[in-house]
Order: C-alpha cells, then structure tokens, then sequence
C-alpha cells in the first residue's frame, strides 16, 4: 500500500506510545510495528516524559488522561525537548474543549477511543510524511552546507581558518566582496559559500567568466538585448542582471573586462539599473555583486587597463585566497576529500591509497593550486581498477620523475631498514613508524590516525609520549 510505503521509506520512523493502560498500549505499538514503524511503548505519563528526554522520537502516540499526567504535559514536553516531532493525542474522554485545546498547543491530530487502527496507521502514516520531508530538507542543506557552505571550505591551516573567519563576517552582508587568489585557488567555491550564507541563498547564484566573451556578446551576457539590437537578435534576451535579481552575480576574471564595458557595470552599481542592449527602458535590479581575479589590478589601473573608480567599487570588502604550497598542511585533507567525492561521483570503490602515492601527491609543488589537486585525484580515481590508489595510478605530470621535486630527506625507518628493525624494542618501533606517518601525511594528526587505525587521542598521548613533532 502506499501509505505503507512511506512509512518505512529509509530508516524506520521512530514512534512512542504513551497510554496507562498497558493492553492498548501494546495494541497500538503492535499495529503501527506491523506497518513498518519502529515502536516503543511507556505504560505511564512519567515513564513517557522520560523517554522524552533520552531518545529522540519523531512520532509521539499519547492518552490524555493518564494517572500521574495528561497528554497535554506530553505534549509540552515534546514541544521542549523534541520540537519537530508531531504528537497524536488518544482519549476516550473527548470533548471540543479538549481537542479544541491539544490542536492549540501543536498537536498534530486528536483521535477518539476506541481506536480505528486503520484511521490510526493513516494518521501516523501522514504524520511520517512530515518527518520524510523533513529528513530529505535535512540532508539537502547537509548536502548544499557539505558543498557549498564553510564547512565545505576544507582546510585546517591557520590561512585558511582566517578566510573562514572572514567569510563568517562578510556572508551575512550585502556588500561588494572581490575575491584575489592564483588561478585554481577555489574563488568559485568561496562566492558560491559567500552566497550559501548570506541572507540570499534561496535566490539564484549566477556566475560569468568575464575573460571568454567579445566586448559584444560580454555587455549581452550582463545586460540582455531587444529583438534587432544586433544581426541576429531574433528575440528579447535578458541578461544576467535580471536573472540574479534578488541573488548574487559572481563575475569571475573581472580584471579582463573591456574598458567599455567597465563603465557600464560601473553605472549599473551606482544606479542600481540596467539597460538592455539596443533599448533605453531602465530596468531595476537588486544583485549582490561578487567578483574574482587572478591580476593585480593596482598594476592594470597604472597601465590604463582597468579603472580605479570600479576597482573601489568592487573591493569594499577582500577576500585573498592562498596559494595550494602556502598551506601544504591542507594537502592531506584535501586527498581524502576529493578521493570521497570522486569515488562516489564515478561509482568507484577506493578503499586505500599507498604512503608512496601519498607522498607523492603531499611533496608535489601543485602550481595549478587545488584544482590541479582536485583533477589529479579524479584521474588516479577514474584508472584504477584495484581500490587501491598507488603509483601506477598518477598522472603523467606526477609520475614522470623528472617534474617531481627533489626527495625527502629518508625517514628513521627508510634509513634503517625493516632487517636491523629487528631486536629494536616494540615501543622504539611504534615511535618510528608513527613519526614515518606523520611524515607521509604532511602532519595531519586526523589523518595518520585513520592511517594506523588509532583514535586521535591516542594518537596525540603517543605524540607526547614519543617526543614527536
């Protein structure tokens, strides 16, 4: 049946009965469990109130007269400590007052016994609809917050715990931010965390590349066209402007925008209206305006390139993103994060990569930054055919020993060599072999430890223990 089916759609909606009368109890938790509901049953009000307090329910199931309390003290202990779980009250006294006073007070329904378990299962089944939609907006915001958000920001180098920082201070703003970094350093996915976290994120985020368009088809992109501004403008065309109205435009590589087009943009920021090409009907806009550059446009305003009245415009707040070799630490992160996303994105099961590949790609000095990074463990992800990422899966620039920079100085167990690792005491070995992963990983604490199989506590007492750094 479908309402059955909804109810036991992903994990088993949790739901508590509460009814001093132990027999109906059981009955009700034996007909929802039936159905596909994970039930458990409380046979007093005090008992129930408990339960509330210890597990989280999504479905409460409530007498209203009880001996010790009433289903409205459940309910307004749900409503405390359980806010978005719907409760259904049962009594066998029923009257408008009652029902009138449960459906005020947040009571998702109001049943009469004796019970019709059919109109009960109907009533949870819908009452677990809620919690469906519920879990699926969950985990889209844990998706969109995974991606886009700060915490998609990944990074535990002291750089980037100050872009974080300024992010916090600068999404919750409408002003004009310009984000500065190398190509590759992820200015897309800042603009697009900016816009997650800022009151506009349910309106569009529309990104242009300001540095792959003629001075022509650019103006048309930002601003639209009129049928018959140009040779062939068949029809009206709105731009980029109207269609982030009411969200942000991120226009990326800002630093290479005709000088004519400049001026434009110029007066669209300070008008807060656009015109479309070959019309003169203003047209009102509300945008937040972000914008990215790999150039120093201090240098492109002295050579005459880029104005420095639009330049003041753009930067009234900065965001500087490092280079990939300034925060090195990140890299062993970033592998784990990118390793998940591609092995999901291509149906791939990764289930290790070897330390040699790992110190090769920590030891790499990434000119393309993060997303040379990125590309690189996507490919490794694509060729394997083993679920182990290792040499023989780098890519050429990797692999070919003539672009890798000079090795590391050996390790304590390099240097020894597994032989005279013999008759050594265990404890000296087990500070070898964690500083040798500490090593291959860059540092990164949470790493090594998922690489020896520790906790990180044990990893940190093993750190001080050792005299490691």
């Amino acid at each position: 049946m479908a309402k059955t089916t909804a109810a036991k759609a992903g994990p088993p909606i949790k739901v508590l009965v509460i009814d001093d009368d132990e027999a109906h109890a059981e009955t009700v938790a034996d007909s929802l469990a039936s159905v596909g509901y994970d039930c458990t049953v409380a046979d007093s009000g005090t008992l129930g109130l408990a339960m509330l307090e210890r597990d989280a329910f999504e479905v409460v199931v409530t007498d209203l007269r009880m001996k010790d309390s009433t289903g409205l003290d459940v309910l307004a202990k749900s409503r405390e400590v359980l806010p978005d779980a719907e409760v259904i009250v049962v009594t066998g006294h029923g009257t408008v007052q009652s029902a009138v006073e449960a459906m005020q007070q947040g009571a998702f329904n109001y049943l009469l016994k004796p019970l019709d378990l059919k109109q009960l299962r109907a009533v949870v089944d819908n009452a677990a609809r809620n919690q469906h939609l519920r879990r699926a907006n969950a985990e889209l915001n844990r998706r969109l917050d995974e991606k886009f958000g700060f915490e998609g920001v990944v990074g535990n180098s002291p750089q980037m715990h100050e872009v974080v920082s300024r992010l916090q201070r600068i999404a919750p703003t409408d002003a004009t931010v310009l984000i500065q970094g190398d190509t590759g350093t992820g200015k897309e996915l800042i603009a697009q965390a900016i816009h997650q976290n800022s009151p506009r994120k349910n309106r569009p985020f529309v990104a242009l590349n300001c540095a792959a368009l003629s001075e022509n088809i650019l103006e048309s992109e930002l601003f639209g066209h009129v049928r018959g501004a140009f040779t062939d403008a068949s029809a009206d065309r709105i731009g980029k402007f109207e269609y982030a109205h009411g969200g942000t435009l991120f226009l990326d590589e800002v630093g290479d925008m005709p000088l004519p087009t400049q001026i434009k943009l110029l007066r669209v920021l300070e008008s807060r209206e656009i015109t479309r090409v070959g019309s003169n009907e203003p047209i009102p806009v509300n945008v937040r305006i972000l914008s990215a550059t790999n150039r120093d446009l201090e240098d492109a305003i002295a050579a005459g390139t880029f104005r420095e009245d639009l330049y003041h415009r753009l930067k009234v707040l900065t965001v500087r993103l490092p280079r990939l070799a300034e925060r090195a630490g990140d890299i062993p992160l970033l592998i784990e994060h990118f390793v998940k996303m591609h092995a999901s994105r291509h149906h791939k099961e990764i289930t290790s990569m070897s330390n040699a590949a790992r110190r090769r790609l920590t030891t790499f000095p990434w000119p393309g930054n993060v997303r040379q990074l990125k590309n690189a463990i996507e490919s490794m992800v694509v060729v394997d055919y083993d679920g182990v990422l290792d040499l023989d899966d780098l890519p050429p620039e990797l692999s070919d020993g003539d672009a890798l920079p000079a090795p590391l100085e050996a390790t304590p167990a390099e240097a020894a060599g597994l032989g005279e690792l013999v008759g050594k005491p265990l404890a000296e070995i087990e500070g070898i072999f964690i500083g040798e992963t500490l090593q291959a990983t860059g540092g990164n604490r949470e790493e090594a430890a998922k690489l020896l199989g520790i906790g990180e506590r044990t990893l940190y007492r093993k750190i001080k223990e050792f005299g490691l750094n």
